[in-house]
C-alpha cells in the first residue's frame, strides 16, 4: 500500500457531465503521478478521491476549480480523507 503525504475527496458541481471531465481527470492526476479514483455522481456532479504528495494533490485542486474546456465548474467541495486508495488511478462506475 503506497503512503499519501494528503488525501482529499472532492466534489464538483456545475457543468461537469458530458464535457469529458471524468477523462480529463484521469488524464491530469495520472500526469501528476496521483493515486485515486473518479466517478460521475447521479446527481449531476463529480466526485473524486485524489492521494500522493501534498504538492500534487493541492495541483489537482486547482486543475479542478476550471476544469477540462467545455466544463462549467460552479463549485469544488473538499474533505481530507483517511482513505487510502490503491496505486494507480481509476475511473469508477456511477454512484
Amino acid at each position: 500500500m503506497a503512503t499519501h503525504e494528503r488525501q482529499a475527496l472532492v466534489r464538483v458541481h456545475g457543468r461537469v457531465q458530458g464535457v469529458w471531465f471524468r477523462a480529463w481527470t484521469l488524464r491530469e492526476a495520472r500526469r501528476l503521478g496521483l493515486d485515486g479514483w473518479v466517478r460521475n455522481r447521479r446527481d449531476g456532479s463529480v466526485e473524486a478521491l485524489f492521494a500522493g504528495s501534498a504538492e500534487a494533490v493541492e495541483a489537482m485542486l486547482q486543475l479542478c476549480q476550471e476544469g477540462p474546456e467545455r466544463a462549467r465548474v460552479e463549485t469544488v467541495e473538499v474533505a481530507e480523507s483517511e482513505k487510502s486508495p490503491a496505486p494507480g488511478f481509476e475511473q469508477r462506475p456511477t454512484a
